[in-house]
């Protein structure tokens, strides 16, 4: 590899900080730091901690949910949050390009959601790391159940009603109250409405 494409911390910091607002990197240091003190306070006290801090972080936080312990949340000032949510264990949400939840929205364990990717085919003369994100807004709707080990990745919208199958990988958006399921996730069934 040539020498101008070596990393270095410096050179990785530079790209980190020179992509966000000071808002922006306050917040993402907050979550962790603050955030990985929060993450495994157990029951109702950790729940309500959690949801305090992040009503501070968050680009909107509408009401009260259940975000259990292990959730991580990266580049959540992209992140706008509807009310009775439950978050199960170790789920992670990258909301670096954008993420948007409605109501009533049930999250299984372990659920991924990332609103960027890598970029990879900018320029082939560099390395990937270099290349920068690619960000997607993601949205879920109101009224989805997200199964568990779940993956939906950039710029795809899951329609109202929503069901996604455990161990998924959501890859194009979604119909209002369909079933999917499988890698990449497709239709296997509709709920009634």
């Amino acid at each position: 590899m040539p020498d101008e494409h070596r990393a270095t911390a410096l050179g990785q910091i530079g790209r980190l900080l020179g992509s966000l607002s000071l808002r922006q990197a306050a917040t993402v240091y907050a979550e962790e730091w603050i955030g990985s003190l929060l993450r495994p306070v157990p029951s109702l006290l950790g729940c309500g901690l959690r949801f305090l801090f992040y009503r501070l972080l968050f680009s909107e936080l509408e009401g009260f949910g259940y975000i259990s312990r292990r959730v991580e949340f990266v580049h959540c000032y992209g992140m706008r949050l509807g009310r009775n949510h439950h978050i199960n264990l170790g789920c992670h949400f990258d909301a670096r390009g954008g993420l948007t939840i409605g109501e009533n929205v049930l999250f299984g364990p372990n659920v991924v959601v990332v609103s960027s990717q890598h970029q990879w085919d900018a320029d082939p003369n560099l390395p990937i790391i270099q290349q920068g994100h690619r960000a997607a807004a993601v949205s879920i709707g109101d009224d989805c159940w997200i199964g568990a080990n779940a993956v939906i990745t950039p710029g795809v919208a899951v329609g109202t009603g929503t069901i996604v199958g455990a161990g998924s990988v959501v890859t194009s958006s979604t119909e209002p109250y369909s079933i999917v399921a499988g890698s990449p996730a497709r239709v296997i069934g509709q709920r009634e409405r």
